[in-house]
């Protein structure tokens, strides 16, 4: 049988393989720059050093489009402290184990997925008279 004699001469790295010393070098540079993000990151949430303390931090609500055309239609304005009363609401709701809540406002009624955080849809006050709420598990009043 014929054996392969084809010999690569004078090879010493394979190419695109990095040798021990960058990959160290790489490695602590990395190790750098996740302290840096890590300080960054602390001091914009205002833990400066205690990353370890963070804890959950909450989803931002959000609107989904029907939610975002009704609230424009109905003329229902939502201000940072409504905004604020309605996460609080849904924090309740999910601690109790609700999916889908029904958030009573004084101006408005928000049918919200809890999990999603994402707000449904919304009507007036004033138009609540005679209506019926399904496919909700809860109701909150703000």
């Amino acid at each position: 049988m014929a054996s392969n004699t084809f010999l690569y001469p004078n090879v010493t790295n394979v190419p695109g393989q990095a040798s021990i010393h960058s990959s160290e070098q790489l490695r602590r540079k990395t190790d750098q720059n996740l302290e840096e993000f890590e300080k960054v990151f602390d001091q914009a949430l205002g833990s400066e050093g205690k990353s370890q303390d963070l804890g959950y931090v909450k989803a931002p609500l959000k609107f989904s489009a029907h939610a975002t055309q009704r609230l424009k239609d109905r003329k229902i304005v939502m201000d940072s402290l409504m905004m604020s009363k309605v996460n609080d609401a849904i924090d309740k709701a999910e601690a109790k184990g609700v999916e889908d809540t029904l958030v009573l406002t004084p101006d408005a009624a928000l049918i919200v997925s809890v999990k999603n955080r994402t707000v449904i849809t919304a009507m007036d006050r004033s138009s609540l008279n005679g209506n019926v709420f399904t496919n909700i598990d809860g109701a909150v009043i703000v």
